[in-house]
């Protein structure tokens, strides 16, 4: 049986593991994830986005932390009950300590991010929706990190995820994205498992060129700092919408 997005109960995402084996050290494929980010954003004026779109947030903070450097408001939007709670918690009572090497690389690769972490995400509203339902063109940039490949094991409907993303923002609104390579269904914590969807830079490239313009699609190794969740790396865009 192939598992859909609306058959998982994204509510019961186990936070406090995905936290404890993914962020809460700065492992090196999201410092290159930052970097490649980074050099994306540094083309864009600051506050040049009235309005950007974290398209299925989860718990993760830098790419937020990204985005406040172009960005007038950003909308983290999530489906999961407990990653808005999380969400909720980092903006009224701040972020967690470990949060702060992520902030210092993102400033440090792009002097537009605010001086202090709070400062960046001051310019969050978290949304509790499913960003799959955004409104059309709403959005002058949209990000998303590791989301239509770990939302499903169908390519099928990996594809209607990254419309979605595009759908999102207005014709040329901007893009950057990062998706795990290769990614099976994987196992987080001790009991927990989730969908996925093993995609590749040729799957991507594939889904987004009739979708966008100046698409710029490459990848990175596999990071052997991290749990082995069986993926092969990571394939990282840039793009404008059509």
């Amino acid at each position: 049986m192939t598992t859909h997005n609306d058959d998982v109960d994204w509510d019961r995402w186990p936070i406090a593991d995905y936290l404890a084996e993914n962020y809460r050290d700065l492992h090196p494929s999201d410092a290159a994830v930052i970097a490649h980010h980074s050099e994306f954003y540094r083309r864009l004026a600051p506050g040049c986005v009235e309005r950007s779109v974290e398209f299925g947030a989860g718990p993760n903070l830098y790419p937020l932390i990204l985005a406040s450097a172009a960005s007038r408001r950003i909308e983290a939007v999530e489906a999961g009950a407990g990653n808005v709670a999380y969400l909720e918690r980092q903006l009224r009572h701040g972020p967690d300590a470990s949060w702060l090497p992520f902030h210092a690389l993102c400033r440090r690769l792009n002097p537009d991010i605010p001086a202090k972490l709070a400062g960046a995400l001051a310019y969050v509203d978290v949304v509790h929706a499913d960003a799959r339902g955004m409104e059309p063109g709403a959005y002058g940039l949209a990000s998303m990190h590791f989301v239509a490949e770990g939302a499903t094991e169908d390519l099928a409907e990996f594809a209607d995820f990254c419309r979605a993303f595009v759908r999102c923002v207005a014709p040329g609104g901007y893009l950057v994205a990062a998706f795990m390579e290769n990614m099976p269904t994987y196992r987080i914590g001790p009991a927990s498992t989730w969908p996925g969807c093993p995609v590749s830079p040729e799957t991507v490239t594939k889904v987004f060129t009739p979708l966008t313009q100046a698409l710029s699609v490459t990848r990175i190794d596999t990071d052997p700092t991290l749990p082995d969740y069986g993926d092969s790396g990571m394939v990282l865009l840039t793009a404008r919408a059509r």
